[in-house]
């Protein structure tokens, strides 16, 4: 009797009248108004207007034509390689190193997620100070080590020199830890069976990661790095706090696109839209690119 219950679903509709209310009003709506702004000419925060523009893309011939937006997709594409190979890479060979390791494991598995529990903007700040140009830690120990001339006081301006080095090594810090906690769970899920018939074969431990562990966590490593491709879009807070109005050309599509927001509203939504459009584009390649494939596929 009981278990006839669970099978009338006439009254799913309750429990799921509030989540959707939720997402109506804080997704759907928002995004919906922001298209519409992006056809607008509302030029202050705040300001209302039930104006349109004339021609209504104009904002997004706009895009077309700013040098800006260009550099903003070519760094944003640099920090899509840079996630992927520098996230999501070393977070795999990080959880292979520590799926050996006997004793202490759990002292390595706090370690490295430990970055990402940080505030994004207290690790900018905190970079920011090893990067600085006078007394930063890095000029000091370059210094130290006789990289740099002491005597005469030789510095290396990061911030200007290198600012995408600058900006995407904490980063790929923060979040190396996210995937390998990603990864490090899918290869515990191996049954130690396939080790044990890999090594009665007479292969090495880095045969065994190669030809073993590697297949058969394809799904986990494909999920990181679709996450890390819409994630490289979504960065904004750590870069912002570190490159303020994208300071040495540090452009990134999030960062451009908060920049507007003050001074020229509906220019600002477009671009938030062709951010949303571009992120599911890349979506659909990476989901491509990284297709999953069933255990009898491998």
């Amino acid at each position: 009797m009981n278990a006839k219950i669970y099978q009338n679903k006439k009254y799913i509709v309750f429990f799921l009248i509030p989540a959707f209310l939720f997402m109506l009003v804080y997704l759907y709506v928002p995004f919906i108004t922001n298209i519409m702004n992006s056809f607008k000419n509302i030029k202050y925060l705040a300001s209302p207007s039930d104006v349109w523009q004339k021609p209504f893309f104009e904002n997004y011939v706009k895009m077309l034509h700013d040098p800006k937006i260009a550099i903003a997709l070519k760094n944003t594409g640099i920090m899509i390689l840079a996630t992927i190979i520098g996230e999501v890479g070393i977070a795999i060979i990080l959880a292979l190193l520590v799926s050996n390791v006997k004793k202490g494991a759990d002292f390595y598995r706090i370690t490295f997620f430990f970055p990402i529990v940080i505030s994004a903007t207290a690790l900018a700040l905190l970079f920011n100070l090893v990067f600085l140009y006078d007394k930063g830690m890095v000029n000091q120990f370059l210094q130290f080590i006789g990289y740099l001339d002491k005597e005469s006081n030789e510095l290396i301006d990061w911030k200007t020199v290198h600012p995408l080095f600058t900006m995407m090594l904490p980063i790929i810090w923060q979040y190396v830890g996210f995937y390998f906690v990603i990864i490090l769970t899918a290869i515990s899920g191996i049954s130690n069976e396939y080790y044990e018939a890999a090594a009665l074969d007479g292969a090495s431990k880095f045969q065994q990661a190669w030809y073993v562990t590697l297949p058969l966590i394809r799904n986990s490593i494909a999920t990181c790095a679709v996450l890390a491709v819409t994630g490289a879009l979504k960065v904004f807070d750590l870069p912002w706090t570190m490159f303020v109005n994208g300071m040495s050309n540090t452009w990134l599509t999030g960062t451009y696109m908060y920049s507007k927001v003050q001074t020229d509203v509906d220019y600002a939504s477009a671009i938030a839209v062709g951010i949303v459009v571009l992120g599911a584009l890349l979506s659909v390649v990476a989901n491509i690119i990284f297709k999953r494939k069933s255990d009898y596929e491998i």
